[in-house]
């Protein structure tokens, strides 16, 4: 499987390509993209995705969503599927990816953990099993992360949400006043370099329940990014995310 890296200078992107090198999932790099390659003035690194027409079997996008319609515009005309692994994307930018995915297969995760995905499926079930629990998410991740709260806390809101649909996501406590029973609260924290927990707090008021998963290093994002590829290669146009790999 031969993948294209865009975001390749980035952190994630740097990590994806050496899980690559040591043969996870057969993936070989044809080619790294960093729209910082100029700056950069790293040898072999294109500075766009149309600079690159050779062969590739799938897109790994580790770089920011602002280069969605860039991304899908050359994915779509090579007809290239694409796992996309950035986060906070517009609502715009969610309908480019989603027009996409008309043509080519996608690939969208906030979270491309198996172990989140398992989370996210307990999440619901808890709330489902317990519709009366006040519900909590606490976050946490690196000082240098850009968006809050995270792409992970939001899908897990919003699995939970499939189960209530009438909780709103109410995102931090600041000059809220007093909780409503059906809301689901959301809390970021930012220190150091902290690679991603996420914690549920499911409360009755006679018991608790706590969901946690903690992210011990970037590897299993990168891991997780190539499964997804090869996951996609050879699939029917359409939007998968990790749900289709774990179910």
């Amino acid at each position: 499987m031969d993948i294209i890296i865009f975001g390749a200078n980035g952190r994630m992107g740097r990590i994806v390509a050496q899980e690559a090198e040591a043969g996870f999932q057969n993936a070989r790099v044809a080619a790294r993209v960093s729209r910082s390659a100029a700056a950069d003035n790293e040898a072999g690194v294109y500075a766009a995705l149309a600079q690159f027409d050779g062969h590739a079997d799938c897109v790994v996008d580790f770089s920011n969503h602002t280069a969605t319609a860039e991304l899908m515009a050359y994915c779509t005309a090579r007809s290239l599927p694409v796992v996309v692994a950035t986060t906070g994307h517009t609502e715009q930018e969610l309908a480019i990816i989603r027009e996409a995915a008309e043509k080519i297969p996608v690939f969208l995760s906030a979270n491309m953990s198996v172990g989140v995905a398992l989370l996210a499926d307990l999440a619901k079930r808890a709330a489902a099993v317990f519709p009366d629990a006040e519900i909590e998410i606490i976050e946490r991740h690196h000082d240098q992360k850009l968006d809050v709260p995270s792409g992970t806390a939001l899908l897990l809101a919003r699995r939970m949400q499939e189960a209530r649909s009438d909780a709103p996501l109410v995102i931090g406590r600041h000059e809220n006043g007093k909780r409503t029973k059906t809301e689901i609260g959301i809390h970021s924290l930012r220190y150091g370099n902290e690679v991603g927990t996420h914690e549920i707090v499911i409360a009755t008021g006679s018991e608790t329940v706590t969901l946690i998963h903690k992210a011990e290093n970037r590897s299993l994002f990168a891991q997780g990014a190539l499964t997804a590829a090869a996951f996609l290669c050879g699939r029917a146009p359409g939007l998968y995310d990790m749900r289709d790999i774990v179910n």
